[in-house]
């Protein structure tokens, strides 16, 4: 059996990995959405991971619920980003310093 702390770091790293993508790169909108699916699913591990090591299946019921909110972040993420590609032809997000409605 793999023991908790094995969960933990890779986690840990998931979550290390996706804060580095946030803060290195600022400049395509992708990138960062991808780092953000990245972090809830280090948030993820954790949840399963405590959640079997606890015998308690009240994390999995958390899991699925982050797994509903991060597709819906998802999808409404990418048709906004191909909205504002329609209308400035750019993803780079220092040009998408000015909405006006």
């Amino acid at each position: 059996m793999i023991p908790l702390s094995d969960y933990l770091i890779v986690g840990a790293i998931l979550f290390g990995l996706s804060l580095a993508g946030i803060i290195i790169n600022r400049k395509n909108v992708i990138i960062l959405l991808m780092c953000i699916e990245l972090m809830l699913l280090a948030v993820n591990t954790n949840f399963i991971a405590f959640s079997h090591y606890l015998g308690d299946n009240l994390g999995e019921i958390f899991v699925f619920f982050i797994l509903t909110v991060a597709a819906a972040e998802a999808a409404i993420g990418l048709a906004i980003l191909m909205v504002l590609y329609r209308n400035r032809q750019t993803i780079n997000v220092e040009d998408l310093d000015s909405l006006k409605g």
